[in-house]
């Protein structure tokens, strides 16, 4: 189990609950830059103190056996007290909490193998690769990364914190990186604080975790030379589901491997249905629905959360909770969490819409706007939105959404703007939706923040 350091001790004390956890294997350096206070009812082992017990002799050892025995020895050599099976448990990961409680995804041997396995396909990587370790490794997608490059025989050039721009530009440059794996958030630190020219090693940047805007995959591109392709998936489902790639080109041959606004085709192995939230009826192509998930990548449940399971699992089919639909060259595009809508006057009002409408009148590269609903004793619900730009240019930006004849229930009322020093984001680089929704609660809604 990956503890998510970012979540606070009340977070990792019941993931640490959950699992059963009474080991955590640590760092003291990293503990005092990061100013982390893990549980008290957990055994702590310094990887300082461990490193300074191997000596020559033992470090001789583990190298010529991890080159030369075979596998059910060094299993045993590790304390193994069985042969590990496919299907056995190979990590919990909590979920990033983002729009609820963090919940255990139970995430097999042979889902994280097959999902690895099926991006390689899509994904051109070899030996000569080496790829930026900056996502954290108690998120979906960076535990992935980790097992991605080394099946891929890329080599890993790791930076604890994602956030420190200049470190990240450095790294890029002197280690000669190829392949980025980053979220949308922090492309946009980087065009901030990076220099086009740190850059210039990469071939391949991809997204995912959170929406790829068209504007700031555009201003990414303007300024280093290499559009970012986007992908999608879920903590439940190890956690690729969709995969953008690079565009073939051959005598004779042009396949477009990414389209703009798409999150890419399901990968190798992977069915997606669309149905209607409702009925789960199949919708056609290019209708929104409901977007299931089927394939050898789908978890094998929540921990200790039976009920939570059955209700996401139907069928075999792993009930997202997005937005979605397929065209008809069976490009995916996610519009919305079902959870991310707001009913007004009888409406379903998606808060991505309204979030994306306000960005774009607002000229942003980067996300500046955050759109959430919160309580409303007449309507039940309305929108709130958390911005960053300057209070002025409001009644401005309000005004090209009209302008766009976007419809009065998509508009948020000019009293229901705050303004915040920035947009809340989770450690993964996930925006923070209940944070966004806590802080709006907050502000016109104080009676309902308890």
């Amino acid at each position: 189990v990956n503890i998510n350091f970012t979540s606070g001790r009340e977070g990792m004390e019941s993931a640490a609950r959950q699992a059963g956890l009474k080991t955590l294997v640590t760092s003291r350096e990293f503990m005092d830059k990061a100013k982390i206070e893990f549980p008290s009812n957990l055994r702590l082992i310094y990887i300082e103190d461990v490193i300074a017990q191997i000596g020559v002799g033992s470090r001789l050892f583990g190298l010529i056996t991890a080159l030369f025995a075979p596998v059910p020895l060094l299993e045993w050599l590790c304390g193994a007290a069985r042969t590990t099976a496919p299907d056995d448990l190979a990590t919990v990961i909590f979920s990033s909490g983002s729009t609820g409680t963090p919940k255990g995804v139970m995430l097999s041997h042979y889902n994280v193998i097959s999902n690895v396995d099926a991006v390689g396909q899509v994904l051109p990587i070899g030996n000569k690769d080496r790829l930026l370790g900056i996502l954290p490794l108690f998120h979906s997608f960076g535990y992935m990364s980790l097992w991605f490059a080394i099946k891929g025989g890329m080599a890993i050039v790791f930076h604890a914190n994602p956030l420190e721009a200049a470190k990240i530009g450095e790294l890029c440059e002197y280690q000669g990186v190829t392949f980025m794996i980053a979220t949308p958030t922090f492309l946009q630190i980087y065009m901030r604080r990076c220099a086009p020219g740190q850059f210039g090693s990469i071939r391949i940047v991809f997204t995912g975790a959170e929406k790829l805007s068209p504007q700031l995959a555009t201003a990414f591109e303007e300024k280093f030379g290499i559009r970012p392709i986007e992908g999608y998936g879920a903590t439940e489902c190890s956690p690729a589901i969709t995969v953008s790639t690079l565009d073939s080109r051959q005598q004779g041959i042009y396949q477009v491997g990414s389209r703009r606004g798409f999150v890419g085709h399901p990968i190798p192995g992977v069915a997606v249905r669309i149905v209607d939230p409702d009925t789960f009826e199949p919708l056609p192509r290019q209708k929104p629905g409901m977007l299931l998930v089927r394939g050898a990548n789908v978890m094998r449940g929540y921990l200790g959360r039976d009920d939570l399971t059955a209700r996401v699992l139907r069928d075999g089919w792993y009930v997202t909770g997005d937005i979605a639909l397929i065209d008809e060259d069976g490009f995916v595009k996610v519009t919305d969490r079902l959870s991310r809508f707001s009913k007004i006057g009888g409406e379903m009002i998606p808060h991505g819409k309204v979030e994306e409408a306000l960005n774009e009148a607002a000229g942003a590269s980067s996300q500046v706007f955050a759109v959430t609903g919160i309580p409303d004793e007449k309507k039940g619900e309305s929108l709130a939105v958390l911005y960053t730009v300057e209070e002025t240019r409001i009644p401005e930006i309000l005004e090209k959404l009209a302008a766009k004849g976007l419809p009065n229930l998509f508009i948020p009322k000019k009293d229901r703007f705050l303004k915040v020093p920035a947009i809340p984001v989770l450690g993964t680089g996930k925006v923070d939706l209940r944070a966004i929704r806590q802080k709006a609660i907050e502000a016109f809604a104080p009676e309902k923040a308890g």
